[in-house]
This record gives structure tokens, C-alpha cells and sequence, in this order.
């Protein structure tokens, strides 16, 4: 260890360099003039030894963008508007933005393009599926009814305070999700109303929930990019979900 007058550099406390994660962040709020993100995200990020960089929609140069960061979440939200994948809208549907829907399409579209690691949660594994080719249940319990509560009953999805359901999802032993988890079932914080239906080329699912809704899928091949339709961040630190962010963390370490 270099040392000066008997203390370490800042090169010696963090042996490797730095890893910039973007995170999208929420649409613009008019009422409070501000863009939002839920600090979980965050948090998550540097629990796994990544800094956070957070993208408010709209920003125009994405390809200056993409070049400054090592590895990127799409996180959670509003609905997609239906139309982006030819649906119409479902009256359950809330949050539609037009600035981030184009904002992160366009952005999936070129990072997909690339190797760049994505890590999608929610409504950025919608996002995901949608800017591949897929498309959307639009309300789980007109398809899958309502054994399995994907979205707490009593929810309003406007309220910042949004309670947490669980449910249990198993994942496909085989899968690169299952080797970052470590497990091939687990418990999951969900808040969810929506899920991946036809699943795009070059993606698989790889989890589902016991009422069948596609809980995670991931593209085949060397690039890791990987999405999950519950919520990751909210989750125990000590708990395999945080797998997920070292995973990726690690991912866009690599040179």
C-alpha cells in the first residue's frame, strides 16, 4: 500500500475505478416542478459498490449519454401508453408519459444495441420487452385473475406510499438469473399491474410467479442484459435480491 506520512491514497481505499449506473428516473411532475426517483435505487447501487447517475426523460443526446456510463437500470413507474406496442389503453392504467415513454424506448433501443449491462425493473422490464418487439398484459387479473396479488388490493398507484405485496416466483435453475441469485425460488416485493406478454426475439423468460405471469426475463447470449418484474431495491440487503446489483455492478467493472 502507498502510503505518505503513514496514510493510504484515495487510489488505495478504492482499488478499482469507478462504475457510473445510470437509473431512469419518473416523469416530470408538474405540480412539484421537479423529476423523482425512489431512493431505494440508489441506495442500491452504492450498496453494491456503483455510482449512480440518475437520467430524468427528455434528454435529446443519448449516444453522448450512453458513452459516459458502464452500465444502466431502467426502473420502475407509470404505464407505458398501450399504443407503443399497438394495444389500446385499459382504463386500469395510470402515470402515461409521453416524454419518458419516448424518452426510454429510445434509449433501450441503442443500449440493446450495445453491451453495455441493463438491469430492468418493472416497468423498465416492460420498457425492455417493448422496445425488443413485445408487447404487454395490460391488467393482470383480467388474464390471470386474482389469486396472486401483483399490486397490493388496496393500492393507489398515485400515492407516493405505494404498500408492498409478496408472492413467491421460481426461476429456471439454468438460467443466468439463477446463478446471480443463487436460488432458484424465492420471495418478492411486488407493485405491479402489468407484465411481459409475447416475449421479443432473443429474450427468454426465465421466472415466473404460481399464477403463470412472466416474472423475468433475460437476452440470450454473452450481453447481460436482464429484467425482473418486481422490485429488487425495496428488498432486505442481506437478501438475493441484492444479487441482482452486485451482478451488475461486477458486469460493468469488466473491460
Amino acid at each position: 500500500m502507498s502510503q505518505l506520512n503513514g496514510t493510504s491514497t484515495a487510489a488505495d481505499r478504492h482499488p478499482h475505478p469507478p462504475v457510473f449506473i445510470g437509473i431512469t428516473t419518473q416523469h416530470r411532475d408538474i405540480a412539484t416542478r421537479r423529476f423523482a426517483l425512489r431512493f431505494a435505487y440508489v441506495d442500491a447501487v452504492r450498496a453494491a459498490g456503483g455510482i449512480p447517475v440518475l437520467l430524468p426523460p427528455g434528454e435529446p443526446q443519448i449516444n453522448a449519454l450512453l458513452s459516459r456510463l458502464d452500465g444502466l437500470i431502467f426502473s420502475g413507474g407509470g404505464d407505458l401508453d398501450a399504443s407503443t406496442y399497438a394495444q389500446h389503453r385499459h382504463p386500469t392504467m395510470y402515470m402515461i408519459d409521453p416524454e419518458r415513454d419516448q424518452f426510454e424506448l429510445t434509449l433501450a433501443r441503442q443500449v440493446l444495441a450495445t453491451d453495455l449491462p441493463v438491469l430492468g425493473i418493472c416497468r423498465g422490464a416492460q420498457v425492455l420487452a417493448v422496445a425488443s418487439g413485445g408487447d404487454l398484459v395490460r391488467h393482470i387479473p383480467d388474464r390471470y385473475g386474482t389469486q396472486i396479488a401483483h399490486l397490493d388490493p388496496d393500492a393507489d398507484p398515485l400515492s407516493i406510499h405505494i404498500p408492498i405485496s409478496h408472492h413467491r416466483v421460481s426461476v429456471q435453475p439454468t438460467s443466468r438469473l439463477a446463478q446471480v441469485l443463487g436460488v432458484a425460488e424465492l420471495d418478492v416485493p411486488s407493485m405491479h399491474h402489468q407484465a411481459v406478454d409475447h416475449v421479443p426475439p432473443g429474450w427468454r423468460v426465465v421466472a415466473h410467479a404460481p399464477d403463470g405471469v412472466a416474472e423475468a426475463i433475460e437476452r440470450e447470449g454473452a450481453v447481460w442484459h436482464m429484467a425482473v418484474q418486481w422490485h429488487p431495491e425495496v428488498a432486505d440487503r442481506h437478501s438475493p435480491h441484492q444479487a441482482l446489483f452486485r451482478a451488475l455492478v461486477a458486469a460493468a467493472r469488466r473491460p
